[in-house]
């Protein structure tokens, strides 16, 4: 690989010079590299799993770009050579992580974060028997990593079921017995 400097014959070529070289533009420099060949080796299962992941987030991040506000959060986000899109990728190729949830009282509190934001926590209450005694959207705290929902009661040998989704819609779900 080479960075060509002031060079006024590559400065408006861009693309491949038969089999052998191959010119592009990455952060406002030219580059000029050897021209890569597909590969002959079959791909592990560990590569076609993380093709199919970056396809599903390839594919979020193109539904979400067509909302003129989420575009704006992500390309506000972006840093040199990166756009609204590629950190709208990056936010969908990874769920957001419920790191604890904890009782005070009958307030029901979710420590949720992502990379970008959680757009919303969801708390279902269910008794002994799985039945759902109550539920609904959890209230993000002033520390905007907590997320505090008040519960009407909270059954002994229950459960508590916490839903945390991003932007793009991911979601993890952590449960917690009830002592």
């Amino acid at each position: 690989m080479a960075i060509v400097k002031d060079n006024i014959l590559l400065q408006l070529v861009r693309g491949s010079i038969g089999k052998q070289i191959t010119i592009y533009e990455r952060n406002g420099q030219i580059i000029m590299a050897k021209k890569r060949r597909p590969s002959n080796k079959k791909p592990t299962q560990k590569q076609l799993e993380a093709r199919h992941k970056m396809r599903i987030a390839a594919d979020l991040a193109r539904d979400m770009m067509n909302d003129p506000q989420i575009k704006a959060y992500y390309a506000s986000l972006a840093g040199p050579g990166q756009n609204a899109y590629n950190m709208a990728v990056k936010d969908a190729y990874r769920s957001p992580e419920v790191q604890n949830i904890r009782l005070e009282d009958t307030d029901i509190v979710v420590t949720a974060k992502d990379e970008f934001r959680v757009a919303e926590v969801k708390v279902q209450v269910l008794d002994t028997d799985g039945v759902v005694t109550e539920g609904g959207p959890a209230v993000l705290g002033r520390n905007g990593v907590d997320w505090y929902y008040k519960a009407a009661s909270l059954p002994a040998g229950g459960r508590v079921i916490v839903v945390a989704a991003d932007l793009p819609g991911k979601e993890t779900v952590k449960e917690l017995l009830l002592n």
